[in-house]
């Protein structure tokens, strides 16, 4: 579509390539300021390479996030129903050619078995994962399985809201898919560089580029108004692919009103099992250093849109992207259908994950960083969602609904899964989370803690 120019991008890129300290912490000002940034101020920051002005658009990430979203992390899960794929895409373990990986597709019982563990774990948000298969991941399939999720419950537990990624569909299917009950519909289009996208996907429907690029449409139009897009850095240059996907962020604000992508999604290649491509042998690897800054720049440029950071990446640096603009996380994730109660993992997982702390050990360290664990669902629920999840985040205000919420979900998941140090160690980041409140959102939120601690569940604004 015409909304991805690449030759004005490179041309961009190409004019930022030498540009002036004064120039990039002149997009830094705007970007502190809350003025929306052009691409040609996103290319100057990403031309940085100066450690020390590298620190300050770290910095000023840390402040708009924190300006915007809080202290607070969204805790959820990938659950992975089928991995069987049409498709032969050179970094996927999933690939059709792949003959040596184990394939499976989750019974309703056995989808049923993994909510379970997934609920004792305290998660009460999922991720649902279907490789692109006509039979395997058909949509009724998919609206079973979506309903098997809603059904299952744990005592007080249950799973509050379902988001999905699956493969691109036609307008008329998309709002089948609205009728489940879904809140965001995730799609990823890997690499907006057309010439990469179809070496990578050299056969099957995701070779494409064209109906997958145009995916978001057809969902918003079907009236999904919830999406995630998301790249996959490593296939092309880093700095190309986020200067596409911000005009891609653009288009969908033009075309419907001012709403643009909920989520954006951030992994990185890695290896996966009989991949012909991987981190090891590909010329566009993102090294650590500019996965951070990648991070912090697009926190400035679209410092409304959730940024969501897998189990792909290490604990360690995954503790730093939290700060730099990462406000949602997995936790205790498997990539492989029945991974959370088989012991098959590297037969039939999707790529190598880096970080395998079980979810506990994730809020135990999310809590040390001073940060609020949330298992939030209340804006699906409420209709925030769309042009009214957007019109307050854009002006600051969801911290005002979201910063409760967090709390008190919190407080839920402490009496169902925390034990005496962890308490411990809450009560102070609660303590001083609410005395930063203003009145009466302080108070009222004081209240909802309190009414969870008396046996109610899932209290929200």
């Amino acid at each position: 579509m015409s909304f991805i120019n690449e030759e004005a991008i490179h041309s961009t890129l190409d004019d930022a390539a030498n540009t002036e300290p004064a120039r990039q912490r002149e997009a830094l000002a705007k970007a502190r300021s809350g003025e929306r940034l052009t691409l040609s101020d996103v290319a100057a920051l990403l031309s940085i390479r100066d450690a020390d002005l590298r620190e300050e658009v770290h910095a000023a990430a840390r402040e708009v996030k924190r300006a915007i979203y809080g202290n607070r992390l969204v805790f959820f899960a990938p659950l992975y129903l089928t991995n069987h794929c049409v498709n032969n895409c050179l970094y996927c373990s999933f690939r059709r050619d792949n003959r040596a990986l184990v394939r499976a597709t989750l019974t309703q019982d056995e989808i049923r078995h993994e909510v379970e563990i997934l609920l004792d774990q305290g998660h009460k948000r999922l991720l649902l994962v279907a490789g692109e298969h006509p039979t395997q991941s058909a949509l009724d399939y998919i609206g079973e399985s979506i309903e098997t999720v809603y059904s299952v419950r744990r005592g007080n537990n249950n799973i509050r809201r379902v988001n999905i990624n699956a493969a691109p569909m036609s307008t008329e299917d998309f709002r089948t898919l609205k009728s489940f009950g879904i809140g965001t519909y995730q799609c990823f289009q890997e690499t907006y560089h057309r010439e990469t996208y179809a070496h990578v996907h050299p056969s099957g429907p995701k070779h494409d580029y064209d109906w997958r690029v145009e995916v978001m449409d057809r969902a918003m139009e079907a009236g999904i108004d919830d999406v995630g897009i998301g790249v996959l850095f490593g296939l092309a240059d880093y700095r190309f692919e986020i200067l596409a996907m911000l005009e891609h962020v653009r288009h969908l604000e033009e075309r419907f009103d001012g709403v643009g992508p909920h989520t954006i999604s951030i992994p990185r290649l890695e290896p996966a099992m009989n991949a012909p491509l991987d981190s090891t042998n590909s010329p566009w690897t993102l090294a650590d250093e500019d996965f951070k800054t990648a991070v912090a720049v697009l926190r400035l440029a679209i410092p409304y849109t959730g940024m969501i950071l897998s189990t792909r990446e290490r604990p360690e640096l995954r503790r730093e992207l939290f700060d730099y603009g990462i406000s949602q996380i997995s936790a205790g994730s498997r990539t492989d259908p029945g991974g959370y109660h088989r012991d098959t993992h590297e037969y039939a997982e999707q790529f190598q994950l880096g970080d395998h702390r079980p979810v506990r050990e994730v809020v135990r360290d999310v809590l040390s960083l001073g940060y609020i664990p949330s298992f939030c669902t209340a804006c699906y629920r409420s209709g925030r969602t769309g042009d009214r999840f957007m019109s307050l985040a854009k002006s600051a205000n969801i911290g005002a609904i979201c910063t409760p919420n967090a709390l008190a979900t919190f407080e839920e998941y402490l009496k169902d899964f925390g034990d005496e140090d962890m308490r411990r160690i809450a009560e102070r980041i609660v303590e001083e989370e609410i005395a930063r409140m203003p009145e009466p959102i302080g108070r009222k939120t004081r209240e909802m803690i309190e009414r969870t601690r008396r046996g109610e569940t899932d209290v929200y604004i």
